[in-house]
């Protein structure tokens, strides 16, 4: 497995090119991702989004014309490709795949996990490649996403935590925003995340 991070726009939004058997899964391309994917992808198969807000899902609709490959989502955020939130002229997508439950998807004879954690947003989602997670805005390294924007739910994000926090075991996160972490590294604040929610 290969994993390539560019920040992309003027949020940082990480853009990652995760390569499973020379096989290029995108996932989040935010504001002015399209060059980077088209120079560093040779073999893209999927355009992930972890969730929907526009810094994460701007340059789907470009690089689905140019590469002709499915963008997946999980339901409950396929709403935000098609809404103008915040009044900044975002390119429209469509979703392909529409991701359901948690059961493994098979994209071009490879599996991955779209992990539910809402809050956030409704479908925030972590992404599960098996050796590593991208964790979106769920996670951070040492933070946890906001959740004041329209259709956030502190409520919800509480239960995530909670679930996050539960987990028995490690593994690397690569997060929405910011530098590479680990489950292990983050359980050690979701107390206190879970106080001041």
């Amino acid at each position: 497995m290969q994993i390539q991070m560019q920040p992309m726009g003027e949020y940082q939004t990480n853009c990652y090119i995760v390569t499973i058997n020379n096989k290029d899964f995108i996932v989040d391309p935010g504001i002015g991702a399209t060059k980077w994917v088209m120079e560093h992808a040779k073999n893209p198969v999927a355009i992930l989004n972890t969730h929907g807000h526009f810094d994460h899902i701007w340059s789907n609709a470009e690089l689905h014309s140019l590469l002709h490959i499915p963008i997946i989502i999980h339901k409950d955020d396929a709403f935000f490709l098609q809404i103008d939130q915040f009044g900044i002229n975002i390119p429209k997508s469509n979703p392909d795949i529409v991701v359901e439950n948690e059961e493994p998807l098979e994209i071009a004879r490879e599996k991955i996990r779209f992990l539910h954690f809402p809050g956030h947003t409704p479908g925030s989602c972590i992404i599960d490649f098996e050796q590593i997670w991208c964790s979106g805005d769920f996670i951070f390294r040492g933070s946890i996403g906001r959740v004041d924007f329209p259709y956030s739910n502190p409520q919800a994000m509480k239960e995530s935590l909670k679930r996050f926090k539960a987990l028995p075991f490690d593994k690397p996160i690569y997060p929405g925003h910011g530098e590479p972490t680990s489950i292990k590294e983050e359980q050690r604040h979701i107390d206190y995340w879970l106080k001041v929610l």
